[in-house]
């Protein structure tokens, strides 16, 4: 299972998206999950609407930052927050030649363009989107639980026998324990799966729970 840092490995709320954050991750050999929109033609990393005169890292530095401190790169998750960026992501994401990644959480009709951009992206599945879109078409599956933990190690097991990988949402990015979830995937030995992510608040704790033994 691969470990990827929710908006990077902060320690305080104040860190998210911030490039200590992505450095931590890189150094710790973790992926990333952050959030890319666009800013007067550049595409930054923010999870909220950026404003102009906002000083933010854009997209291309933050590959920079990753890749310049990551002895092992993990996979990039790129949380989509805006329509229309397929050209401008693929153009950066291409000067990074080494880069994994995946994009997730386009709308609909925004997901046929990385689909037919040939870039990889995973469809959502939830309590409340039970259906995964482009099912057959997608690279992975983003798992998420709103309420709470809705499916079972089956649901996982299904999709990683059809082939496809999976990331799962841990439960405390949205405000649960993750402890009672994170050792039923354990007693499951789905950790073992190569194509099984976890995007996680707490890297380092799931990398020793996981990983130590």
């Amino acid at each position: 299972m691969e470990i990827l840092a929710h908006r990077g490995f902060w320690t305080e709320p104040g860190e998210k998206n911030s490039e200590l954050a992505f450095i931590r991750s890189a150094t710790g050999g973790f992926g990333i999950e952050t959030d890319v929109r666009d800013l007067d033609g550049q595409l930054v990393i923010s999870h909220d609407m950026p404003r102009a005169g906002s000083d933010l890292l854009s997209f291309d530095a933050f590959l920079d930052l990753y890749y310049k401190h990551a002895e092992k790169p993990g996979i990039l998750a790129i949380n989509i927050k805006a329509d229309g960026l397929q050209k401008a992501l693929s153009a950066s994401l291409a000067r990074h030649g080494q880069a994994r990644y995946f994009v997730f959480d386009m709308s609909i009709p925004d997901t046929i363009g990385y689909k037919n951009g040939g870039m990889p992206f995973y469809a959502r599945i939830s309590e409340y989107e039970p259906e995964a879109a482009f099912a057959d078409e997608c690279a992975g599956i983003w798992l998420d639980a709103f309420e709470g933990t809705w499916y079972g190690m089956d649901l996982i097991r299904t999709w990683l026998d059809r082939g496809k990988c999976v990331c799962i949402v841990s439960p405390e990015l949205h405000k649960r324990p993750h402890d009672a979830f994170w050792a039923e995937l354990k007693k499951a030995g789905l950790h073992l799966n190569g194509s099984l992510l976890l995007c996680t608040d707490f890297p380092d704790q799931a990398l020793t729970f996981f990983h130590a033994d």
